[in-house]
């Protein structure tokens, strides 16, 4: 405001400009997320009703220097302009996630140390996406995340190990419609898409719900080895293309996140125009990821002598009837008496005898 700006010294009348960076850099922290709702505005802080359509903030991130410096006074200000009738809302911030520090060699990475790794050098060798799903894979965002060379590495040889199986299979399902029976698949067919809805079903709920990104790659990266496992068994002519198709989308459309670069070249491969991160979050199949049978323990004397295979939804009289009438069981149990049969459902059978 130049009226403000430009004045007169007190002292001698001269002309003289007024010291304008007076407050402390907080005093414009504390409030920016209420001016991101209506950014344009000129003539106010912001518009009141587009503040209240969006305030409170669903989830905010942040290191654990911010609990005090910023956390404290931002929850001051929205009380205070709540009080003038400013907002609706008491708190900015529904939910804190409080992310954990990088360390090398045990120490927190600072350019006054000077063990600071630069991205541009990850980038340059390895590709942005490496260096993403390392950041992301090394550890649980609310924990310290140890640098390891090695670890980057590990995740450049997922990302070209994934890029490898697209050009094994892309020919043989690249025209192929996913429209598939899950009661006319083979036993390795409904297996792979088990692991394939289950990992759609994880991968979800640890992003969505609890943040786990390292846990969620990690099931991709067994979603990935299951792929492999099952052309490994299965030869060519008895793959079904349909569910290898499935497996290859469902893939993509999980690592779009972590390796969102890689994902839209991989999308595009499978023959698609329009981007993969304009897609929507593909759902699950329960009736996949059921199980038709699981496999028990059987114990004698509570030490494992067999293993069999049951429904998966037998009751414990069923696990009881089938272990009973396994022929290897029996010939466990030839000249024993049987004092009780103690089973545990879905996981156990336990025979005491003498």
């Amino acid at each position: 405001c130049p009226e403000f700006l430009h004045t007169k010294c007190h002292k001698c009348g001269s002309d003289a400009k007024r010291e304008t960076d007076t407050m402390d850099t907080f005093m414009d922290s504390s409030w920016y997320y209420i001016r991101y709702t209506s950014a344009n505005v000129q003539d106010k802080p912001w518009d009141v009703d587009i503040a209240n359509k969006w305030m409170n903030v669903d989830q905010y991130i942040g290191g654990v220097e911010h609990a005090i410096l910023h956390l404290l006074y931002s929850r001051f200000f929205t009380k205070f302009f709540y009080d003038i009738g400013m907002l609706d809302v008491k708190e900015p911030f529904e939910n804190l996630l409080t992310q954990g520090m990088v360390l090398k060699d045990g120490a927190k990475m600072s350019k006054s140390k000077g063990n600071v790794v630069s991205p541009e050098d990850i980038v340059d060798r390895y590709g942005a996406d490496t260096a993403r799903l390392f950041i992301l894979f090394a550890a649980p965002p609310e924990r310290d995340l140890e640098w390891s060379d090695k670890g980057v590495e590990g995740c450049h040889r997922f990302l070209n190990r994934v890029w490898r199986l697209y050009d094994l299979l892309i020919d043989a399902v690249r025209d192929v419609t996913i429209e598939i029976n899950q009661q006319n698949l083979s036993k390795a067919d409904a297996s792979l898409r088990r692991v394939v809805h289950s990992t759609i079903k994880k991968v979800g709920n640890d992003i969505e719900t609890r943040f786990n990104f390292n846990t969620a790659i990690s099931a991709i990266m067994e979603l990935v080895n299951a792929i492999y496992a099952y052309i490994d068994k299965a030869a060519e002519k008895s793959r079904n293309k349909k569910v290898m198709r499935e497996a290859l989308e469902i893939t993509t459309l999980l690592l779009a996140p972590f390796a969102p670069h890689i994902a839209e070249e991989l999308w595009s491969k499978l023959g698609y125009t329009e981007g993969v991160h304009g897609q929507p979050w593909p759902s699950y199949d329960e009736n996949a990821i059921k199980e038709k049978e699981v496999t028990i323990v059987v114990q004698i004397n509570s030490k494992v002598r067999s293993r069999i295979n049951v429904p998966a939804d037998a009751d414990v009289e069923m696990m009881k009837r089938y272990v009973m009438d396994d022929p290897q069981v029996q010939k466990l149990l030839e000249d024993k008496q049987i004092i009780k049969v103690i089973p545990v459902l879905g996981k156990l059978v336990n025979i005491v005898v003498k």
